[in-house]
């Protein structure tokens, strides 16, 4: 069972590094618009994409936000 609780800690530091990443780049792109080099994309657009796309799937996509946001707050 140990092993478990290693795997599931590692996971849950990567989700806190990927959503610390997140904000950073959105942070990068409010301050320096799309002319930002190491970005790639537009960060906000693939947001309002993907919020959008979640939206529109009805049930699964409710869903889907609660994982989300069960995730987002988990502390």
């Amino acid at each position: 069972m140990e092993w478990f609780d290693r795997g599931k800690t590692v996971i849950l530091r990567l989700t806190d590094l990927g959503i610390a990443l997140l904000a950073l780049g959105i942070i990068l792109q409010l301050l320096f618009g799309n002319a930002t080099p190491f970005l790639g994309n537009d960060i906000a657009a693939n947001i309002m994409t993907f919020i959008k796309g979640l939206g529109g799937q009805g049930l699964v996509g409710l869903v889907a936000i609660a994982v989300v946001l069960y995730i987002l707050n988990r502390k």
